[in-house]
This record gives structure tokens, C-alpha cells and sequence, in this order.
């Protein structure tokens, strides 16, 4: 009996030294969701800075604006990077979360896109033109086109006018709102569309080359590690965006995106 009485004393030391180990090794997990281009490339290729620091970097791709958000309030994710400031912001006022910045990283320039036109001259009256349809972007969007003098909105320094704000329409444009991730697929069937960089990027469109009217290096938009409020602080996340706000990033971007594509705020 006493020999039995030890055995099993010994497996609950054993397993609660285990336990003990898979939880520590657990908390230097860092789960962050992602937009494929560039926010997943970048966070590959500080993986190994965090790893020598003793942080497993875990990146989950996503190809929408929501489940990232949704994914980092429950808890299923520790951070996100896909973002800027004003989008998460509406989207906690939307659905009541709570998630809050936990540094810059960088803008990627909004832009005018035309598979039809190469100049924004040419954009006739009358023209379609296909803009994202969540409420920040799309105010971004309707933002873009009054710096160019397409349309006069009713409020510039409001960031989630819809086609209803517009006060001056000289052209005539008819908008199409639509879902941001979509917007490269139905630039063959509209006249334009105003396309977010992550998307635009991967479908071959460059801001500076092919941007009929692109956002300036100033914009408020600047993509950020959004985290559940009260893990800003955590060292994980803070290893993860001074990994992200470093030289090497710096080096890859100016090879990676030499016109302008993505601008560094750091």
C-alpha cells in the first residue's frame, strides 16, 4: 500500500511540474490574425527575432476585416494587424468590444484604381465607381475622392460618410459599395474602385504607378497591432511591436516596396 500511496505521489509531482511547464511555455505563445499582404509577411519575418527572445510567434491569416476583430475579443487570438485606428474604433462603438491600439506600424495609401482610364480626367459623367462598404473605409474613401475634386462631402472631418453626405456631385457618379476584399475582383466592371492597399498589393496594383488619386504619406490611416485592452502592456506584445518597429523592417519594406506601397511611421 505504501508503495502505491508513493507511485502515485510521484505521477502528481510529475504531472504538475508538467503542467506547470506547458503553462509557462504556453504564455510565450503570441497568436496574432493577419491580413495576408503585407501584415503576414512582416510578422514571418520577425519570427525568428521573437523566438530568440523566447516568444513562438503563431500568425493566422484572414481575408475580411471582421473575424480578426471578432477572433481578438473572444480570446482566440492575442493580437491582430490588419487594421488602422479609425476602423477599430468604429467597429468597437458597432459591437461593443474593446480593443485598442498597441503601436503604429504603417499606412498603406488608398487609391483610385481604373482598368479603363489612365488619367482621372477621362472618368466620364455618369462614371460607377465601386468603393468598400464598412463604414470607416468607405468614409476614407469618399475622403480620397473629394481631395481630388470628384465629389464635395457635406462634412470633411467626418470619417464615416456615406454617398448620402455628398453635397456636390459634378460628374454625376454612381457608387457601388462592396465588400473591401472583393474590390480587385470587380475592377474590370466599373469605371473605378478605391482600393485598401492589402487588398490592392496582392492583386498587382501599385498605389504610385497605377493610382488614378492616392492618399497622402500624412493619413490618420496608419495600420496597427490592436490588442483586447489591458494586454497592451504585456511584455509579449510589446517584444512583438518593437520586433515590427525595427531596422530590418525598415531594410525589407524599402526593398520590398520601393514606390511607395507601404510607409513606415516609425
Amino acid at each position: 500500500m505504501k508503495k502505491i500511496t508513493l507511485v502515485l505521489i510521484v505521477l502528481l509531482v510529475s504531472f504538475a511540474v508538467f503542467a506547470g511547464g506547458s503553462k509557462e511555455s504556453s504564455s510565450n505563445k503570441i497568436v496574432v490574425g493577419a491580413t495576408p499582404e503585407p501584415h503576414a509577411e512582416m510578422l514571418k519575418l520577425v519570427a525568428d527575432d521573437l523566438a530568440a527572445q523566447g516568444y513562438t510567434l503563431e500568425i493566422k491569416e484572414f481575408t475580411d476585416y471582421v473575424t480578426p476583430n471578432t477572433a481578438l475579443e473572444d480570446g482566440e487570438i492575442d493580437a491582430n494587424f490588419f487594421q488602422h485606428i479609425p476602423y477599430m474604433n468604429s467597429f468597437n462603438t458597432e459591437h461593443g468590444y474593446h480593443l485598442v491600439n498597441a503601436g503604429g506600424i504603417h499606412v498603406e495609401p488608398l487609391a483610385l484604381y481604373s482598368s479603363k482610364y489612365s488619367s482621372l480626367s477621362q472618368i466620364p459623367d455618369g462614371a460607377t465607381i465601386a468603393i468598400p462598404n464598412d463604414p470607416t473605409n468607405e468614409g476614407r474613401a469618399l475622403l480620397l475622392l473629394e481631395s481630388a475634386g470628384l465629389i464635395t462631402l457635406k462634412d470633411s472631418s467626418n470619417l464615416e460618410s456615406t454617398p448620402l453626405d455628398i453635397a456636390s456631385n459634378p460628374k454625376n457618379l454612381k457608387f457601388s459599395e462592396i465588400e473591401a476584399a472583393s474590390l480587385p475582383r470587380v475592377l474590370s466592371d466599373v469605371d473605378g474602385a478605391v482600393i485598401n492597399g492589402n487588398y490592392a498589393i496582392p492583386a498587382g496594383l501599385n498605389a504610385a504607378k497605377d493610382g488614378l488619386v492616392v492618399e497622402g504619406a500624412d493619413s490618420p490611416y496608419v495600420n496597427i497591432i490592436a490588442v483586447k485592452d489591458g494586454n497592451q502592456n504585456s511584455a509579449g506584445i510589446k517584444a512583438l511591436v518593437k520586433a515590427l518597429q525595427s531596422d530590418e523592417v525598415k531594410t525589407w519594406v524599402a526593398q520590398k516596396y520601393p514606390n511607395g506601397e507601404v510607409v513606415l511611421v516609425f
